[in-house]
């Protein structure tokens, strides 16, 4: 998937199609009002005022042939410079380009972008003429406030992209058609893994079968953590003012808090672990032979995020993080976070993920500590990339208001880039929290500190195993390991239920079909619920203790003894294989 922002050519190419598409409203809704059109990563949006009229989906085909109406028409694009006097004359009609206008600096030199009789406010820079943009489409409408501020004016919102040939166009139209079969929104109903409901917006629902996967994905993460030397804790969900004063929190954070009253004092649920994790190293004395202490936590985190900002599992206002918290001397910092690095490749890798690196630098405003502290910071965190033999690039002004730090974008299936995991270098904290161990000298020094997560969020994690795998998970993590059907319910579903039962025994999700409907029919119900494997019993497999398998999204079926299939499945669950569907078999 390309990103439009990163590409000059279709960066360009897009934000000329937002003007064009401005211009085509503008001829077909004369009163129409412009806020802003920027480029996004997936196209361009532009959000307007139209007044009593509310566009539909149904709507963008006859704005669409406007566009290209004008986009034939050859219409010459010029940039012209005004004054800030000049400009509000120009735009004295819309009072949203006034309001942009009004916080421009009095002897600023404002350009504007002219094609026929439209006019609007850019830095540029443009394609020479509306002929340029011949491929584009218009993909949805939506609402918008105003300045993003719910305070605002509700306006609308029109969704395109534009690309340089057909083909190209074609191709992302064909990826956003197989994107929607993968929504996890979707695929989260269908197959019973999660719920939403109006007593909880922003808070999901677990059902068995998510259970089911998130009790793998969590049976996987301490395994891992246990052969890494990291050690469990668990913290309060709800904590004293106090704490999060201490940590910054409260006043760098306190929009994002819940917040509550206990015996008149005020209290908060926990936005980060962190604050927690300090507490807990806090509660012991450390020396220096006891460091690197590498303490992880599945800890549940609330944060208020704004009603329309949410979405499925991707947005939300309760997740999990898988939180580590590491202490140590500064001589171990570069080894662990080379270490931190391997563990990162190896996660990702047992999902079919790749991935990217951002060292993401000191914030503008928001952030804690002195210059020369965050400065060192970066350095530690980019020698360790280069002693890795990692890639990277930087990302300025993202680090987290404690520290720096390394983001991992990861790409899935559709090659959609997410971030997920995060290694951040803290010596704020332990300064704050007054952490020390005691020196081989008998001194007291400060620990340095890692905060990392590797899926992030769990929640956003499996939203986004979900879409990757379109549902069809691999053998260990799917909720339903193994389907078993019986051909005949009335004479094969004694050696059914055997296999059933040695299965079991081997920790194996699985379960009979025993219903009174037609082999095809249960056969294809287990291909709707992609269930990895399905067994398939009848008389010969009962007289030659076998079994025959169909995998998920395969025409086969492939005959083993009952005891090769048991090792079979034992196997694909250990090394956590990635079965690659084929279509012709």
């Amino acid at each position: 998937m390309i990103n439009i922002k990163e590409n000059p050519e279709l960066n360009v190419l897009n934000h000329s199609s937002a003007h064009l598409l401005a211009h085509a409203v503008k001829r077909l809704y004369p009163e129409a009002k412009f806020w802003v059109g920027p480029v996004i990563e997936d196209g361009f949006y532009y959000d307007m005022d139209l007044g009593d009229v509310k566009l539909t989906e149904d709507d963008l085909p006859k704005i669409e042939a406007m566009m290209r109406k004008i986009a034939k028409e050859d219409k010459r694009i010029t940039r012209i410079e005004l004054s800030k006097a000049e400009a509000m004359e120009e735009f004295k009609d819309d009072s949203y380009k006034l309001d942009i206008i009004s916080n421009l600096d009095e002897n600023e030199t404002i350009s504007a972008y002219r094609q026929a009789e439209f006019i609007d406010l850019c830095r540029g820079p443009h394609v020479e003429t509306t002929k340029k943009m011949k491929y584009f489409k218009l993909l949805k409408v939506s609402g918008a406030y105003w300045k993003g501020d719910a305070n605002n004016k509700m306006l609308q919102r029109v969704y395109g992209i534009t690309f340089e040939t057909q083909e190209d166009l074609d191709n992302y139209l064909n990826w956003l058609e197989e994107a929607k079969l993968r929504d996890h929104k979707k695929l989260g109903k269908e197959l019973g893994l999660f719920m939403m409901s109006e007593y909880g917006p922003g808070f999901p629902f677990w059902l068995p079968n998510g259970m089911k996967l998130r009790q793998a994905l969590d049976a996987y993460y301490q395994q891992a953590h246990t052969r890494r030397g990291y050690v469990f804790t668990q913290t309060p969900t709800m904590l004293n003012k106090d704490l999060w004063e201490v940590s910054g929190h409260w006043q760098n954070y306190r929009e994002n808090m819940y917040t509550s009253s206990i015996d008149d004092r005020d209290f908060a649920i926990k936005p980060m672990n962190c604050p927690g994790g300090m507490l807990v190293y806090k509660n012991d004395l450390h020396s220096y032979r006891d460091l690197p202490i590498r303490l992880a936590e599945m800890g549940t985190v609330h944060r208020h995020e704004a009603s329309g900002a949410l979405n499925g599992l991707f947005r939300v206002r309760m997740f999990t993080q898988d939180d580590a918290h590491l202490f140590m001397t500064p001589a171990q910092l570069q080894d662990e976070i080379i270490e931190i690095l391997d563990f990162i490749e190896e996660i990702y890798s047992v999902f079919g993920l790749t991935y990217s690196i951002e060292l993401s630098t000191r914030p503008e405003d928001k952030y804690i500590g002195s210059i020369e502290d965050w400065d060192r910071s970066e350095k530690i965190l980019e020698e360790a990339c280069i002693a890795a033999g990692k890639e990277f690039k930087i990302n300025p002004g993202d680090g987290a208001f404690y520290g720096p730090k390394l983001d991992f974008k990861v790409r899935d299936s559709l090659n959609r880039i997410w971030q997920c995991g995060t290694v951040q270098l803290d010596t704020n904290l332990p300064e704050r929290f007054d952490l020390t161990y005691v020196a081989e000298d008998g001194s007291k020094q400060r620990p340095i500190m890692l905060h990392r997560a590797i899926f992030g969020s769990i929640e956003r994690f499996i939203g986004i195993l979900i879409e990757h795998f379109a549902g069809a998970f691999p053998l260990w993590l799917a909720p339903k390991q193994v389907e078993i059907i019986p051909v005949n319910t009335e004479f094969h579903m004694e050696y059914a239920n055997e296999v059933k039962e040695i299965l079991e025994a081997q920790g194996i999700r699985v379960s009979v079909d025993g219903r009174n409907e037609k082999l095809g029919y249960r056969l294809r119900e287990a291909q709707m619920h992609k269930i990895p494997m399905q067994v398939i019993i009848g008389d010969k497999e009962i007289e030659e203790r076998s079994v025959n398998v169909r995998r998920f999204g395969e025409r086969a079926q492939n005959p083993f003894s009952l005891e090769d299939f048991v090792a079979l499945v034992n196997e694909e669950v250990k090394s956590k294989y990635i079965h690659t569907i084929n279509k012709e078999a």
